[in-house]
């Protein structure tokens, strides 16, 4: 059976989500799906549709290539017609307009089934305070987004929704490639704590919660020291602002911001690192019910960790911190208490997700699913 994996941007060596649709890819291959991935490659602001590796359709660079980049997909569909492809994957990025309606219309009708992956649902608070080109992404995503789905069979969620946007869901989970993450190794014993906060870092990760917690905590002359260290890229103001509550805070000596990390550099990260900062400000957007990949990575690395959202794959597991989903400081010495109670190895944490949260087993799911009835 033929497939195709379809989304709208390209692919970042140290991207969670750039790595977690290669996972994806690679579970619905060993799941005997024969895959293609279609992509775009912008390198040096170069337009080019690709499958796979090769160049699918050459948009040029400038003004010409942004604008083909978005309304161009003769070049998709005629793929799809050529290569008998039977299903097809599309991540969806908020991207709706009468372009992308047009491009499931005549997805539609080679005969393919569709589904569609929506990473977080709902998402509309997620734009509260971004500045204007965001809310105008948000502004045509809601005129033209029920329209799109009206073409799609069924839609992916990490949510509990039995059906968004008139079209039912295939519930699944975040997975992990556990052969792509290495587990947490020992270190020199130490005293202080080190905590990691691993994100594509927007507003509602809430990590400005931590530093006004560690703020709170040295203002106590606390004998044992913390230490936060931020990796990711960040929305630019989110990362400002940040910037600015640690020097305020006379933090700088306790928190460090490491950009994008990936390979030997991050695993070197989490082995000297003892406890894992999830999401803390869900609540901004108005989740309650997700599953992160943040989450599901530190359990892979071995690692306890703290979040304020609900997710149900770690609500009862022992080694897991829930903080309130609200506005408050994280609490230090909350952590640190709950940190010196727990007697885990990195490999009991680890072993107690490998059966159920493999990609391999969420997208044997997301087959089975697509092909029952509607």
């Amino acid at each position: 059976m033929k497939a195709l994996f379809l989304i709208f941007h390209g692919f970042e060596e140290a991207n969670g989500i750039s790595k977690k649709i290669r996972y994806q890819i690679k579970a619905l291959k060993a799941c005997g799906l024969e895959v293609d991935t279609c992509w775009l490659d912008d390198a040096h602001d170069h337009k080019r549709r690709m499958i796979n590796d090769t160049i699918l359709n050459d948009y040029g660079t400038g003004f010409k290539g942004k604008i083909l980049k978005r309304i161009e997909y003769g070049s998709i569909i005629k793929h799809v017609r050529e290569n008998n492809i039977t299903v097809i994957y599309v991540r969806y990025v908020h991207n709706a307009s009468p372009f992308t309606i047009r491009l499931m219309k005549q997805l539609k009708k080679t005969g393919a089934y569709i589904v569609m992956e929506i990473p977080t649902y709902p998402y509309d608070q997620e734009y509260k305070g971004l500045p204007l080109p965001y809310q105008r992404i948000l502004f045509f995503d809601k005129c033209f987004r029920k329209r799109l789905a009206h073409y799609v069979d069924k839609i992916v969620t990490f949510s509990d929704y039995d059906q968004i946007w008139g079209r039912p869901t295939i519930k699944i989970s975040n997975g992990i490639d556990f052969s792509q993450i290495k587990i947490k190794q020992s270190v020199a014993p130490h005293t202080d704590l080190r905590l990691i906060a691993v994100a594509t870092i927007h507003p509602w990760h809430g990590f400005d919660r931590a530093i006004e917690g560690l703020a709170l905590y040295y203002q106590k002359n606390p004998v044992r020291k913390v230490y936060i260290h931020i990796i990711g890229s960040a929305v630019p103001e989110v990362l400002s602002q940040y910037q600015q509550s640690v020097r305020k805070n006379r933090l700088e000596q306790y928190v460090f911001f490491h950009g994008s990390l990936f390979g030997e550099a991050l695993d070197k990260m989490f082995d000297e690192s003892d406890f894992g900062i999830g999401s803390l400000a869900r609540h901004r957007s108005q989740i309650d019910k997700i599953k992160t990949l943040k989450n599901r990575e530190y359990a892979a690395r071995g690692i306890p960790f703290v979040y304020s959202e609900t997710d149900d794959d770690f609500e009862k597991m022992p080694y897991i911190l829930k903080a309130p989903a609200d506005e408050t400081p994280l609490d230090i010495e909350k952590i640190i208490d709950f940190y010196d109670s727990i007697r885990f190895t990195p490999k009991e944490i680890r072993s107690s997700i490998e059966k159920t949260l493999s990609w391999k087993r969420q997208m044997q799911y997301v087959i089975e699913e697509t092909f029952k009835r509607i």
